[in-house]
């Protein structure tokens, strides 16, 4: 196994969505393009209800470990202009929806969600709501930061409808924390946890990642320990992703040899993954885990999990609407980013104008490209229809696959790609053998965190 960690751990995307971003299609992008696209997906799936995501940027410190679009200040003055200008966007898109939507799924998320008051985020949920209908099966969460969720935020959020919560949890031990600047007790952790489901929340989440700087097994190991006495519904247990090109200065507060090795990287995982199935976690997805009587698990066991930029999801939606900063938005045929300026933004949207600056739209080969790799991360297997192979170079992606098949990763029988379960650490790399955009044309340069 470590052989294969070294070999393939290579620079690759996470896959929220294909083409991946470096590879969209800017230069043919229009807004036009991007409503035509937003009015055939609604049309085509308006009454099974529409994703959506709202942006919430703001932290009052920074956490070096983080690669989301965030804004950092104290002064909370900014959260009432900035929910106005959220639910301006918000009708926007019903004028262009022309009728009142239904919402299958929404998710808050950051930067930090409970950075806002209680009252203001049952403000913006309100305002929302104005404007739209629910689904009968309509999942709302959001992400919480334990240091300062507190229990109004959490019965704020039931109010309005939130059932699931997602805490940010990182790593318990001292030196990691530091290194992140992410000091937070397990106590923290173990109060919003508790509070949540006193008030009634049917699914607590926690985030932890691994191959953060002077992180060990043994941090590792007894991070998962504490989580597991607190007994989650689901965990993401995620690969730290070192990409200080990327993120500013923030990555840059500790040096490459203050990192695991790619090899105590995967021991790290290797250690988290076994811990987690000895506790009765399911392996739902790349780095996602979940209790059998989790949706996310009962998604994947009916085929029907999926997969956006709000990462695995139960609720499988045609149109995804992205709203506040730097949110992205998906139409099935098109994706279509907004802004990354708060001032920007907010001066877009009152003008009247859904403040995007950069998409792409599909053509037939992304259509049938991206549906085999969301199969791929999805439910570990693929199969392509004979008509597909009139407008897909299958023969390529075969040949792309056939070292991963000799390494045990996948299995081929006519048409048929299966992960076997040597390959699912994997599923990244075997995904990039779909990608003929990134295959056709290599970056220069690393663009992309690293596989492992």
């Amino acid at each position: 196994m470590c052989e294969l960690v070294q070999k393939y751990n290579v620079p690759g995307p996470r896959y929220t969505s294909y083409p991946t971003v470096p590879y969209w299609n800017t230069d043919s992008f229009s807004g036009k393009k991007w409503n035509s696209s937003v009015l055939k997906a609604f049309g085509e799936s308006s009454e099974e209800g529409i994703s959506v995501y709202i942006h919430l940027p703001f932290c009052e410190s920074m956490c070096t470990f983080c690669g989301c679009h965030k804004r950092i200040t104290k002064r909370h003055e900014v959260e009432t202009p900035y929910i106005g200008s959220v639910l301006k966007e918000w009708e926007l898109y019903v004028d262009l929806l022309g009728t009142r939507p239904k919402i299958k799924e929404l998710h808050l998320g950051g930067g930090t969600p409970t950075f806002f008051s209680p009252d203001n985020l049952k403000m913006l949920m309100t305002g929302i709501a104005r404007l739209s209908k629910k689904t009968e099966d309509i999942d709302f969460s959001f992400e919480g930061h334990p240091n300062n969720t507190t229990k109004e935020h959490l019965q704020a959020l039931y109010d309005v409808g939130f059932r699931r919560v997602c805490f940010g949890v990182q790593d318990y031990n001292l030196t990691v924390q530091r290194a992140i600047n992410r000091i937070q007790p397990f106590e923290n952790v173990k109060n919003v946890t508790e509070w949540a489901r006193e008030i009634g929340y049917t699914s607590v989440g926690h985030d932890i990642i691994y191959g953060l700087p002077f992180q060990y097994c043994s941090d590792v190991e007894n991070t998962i320990a504490r989580t597991n006495a607190l007994k989650p519904d689901r965990i993401a247990f995620y690969s730290y992703a070192h990409v200080p090109w990327l993120k500013g200065n923030g990555q840059r507060g500790y040096k490459e040899s203050d990192l695991p090795t790619s090899i105590e990287k995967k021991a790290q995982y290797e250690l988290g993954k076994r811990m987690l199935a000895d506790f009765g976690y399911k392996d739902v997805g790349m780095d996602h885990f979940a209790l059998p009587t989790d949706s996310l698990y009962k998604a994947l066991e009916n085929g029907r999990l999926h997969r956006n930029f709000m990462g695995y999801t139960p609720s499988k939606t045609k149109l995804m609407i992205g709203l506040g900063v730097s949110s992205i938005s998906d139409s099935w045929y098109g994706f279509a980013q907004n802004v990354k300026n708060v001032e920007e933004y907010e001066n877009l949207v009152s003008h009247g104008v859904i403040p995007i600056f950069r998409g792409h739209i599909l053509n037939t080969e992304d259509e049938i490209l991206r549906r085999h790799i969301l199969n791929i991360m999805c439910q570990f297997e693929t199969t392509w229809e004979p008509l597909e192979e009139q407008m897909v170079d299958f023969e390529e992606i075969v040949a792309n696959l056939s070292e991963l098949k000799n390494d045990g990763l996948v299995e081929t029988s006519d048409k048929k790609i299966k992960v076997t379960a040597k390959g699912r650490p994997f599923v990244r790399n075997i995904s990039m053998a779909f990608d003929l955009q990134m295959q056709r044309n290599k970056p220069d340069t690393r663009i992309f965190s690293m596989t492992v």
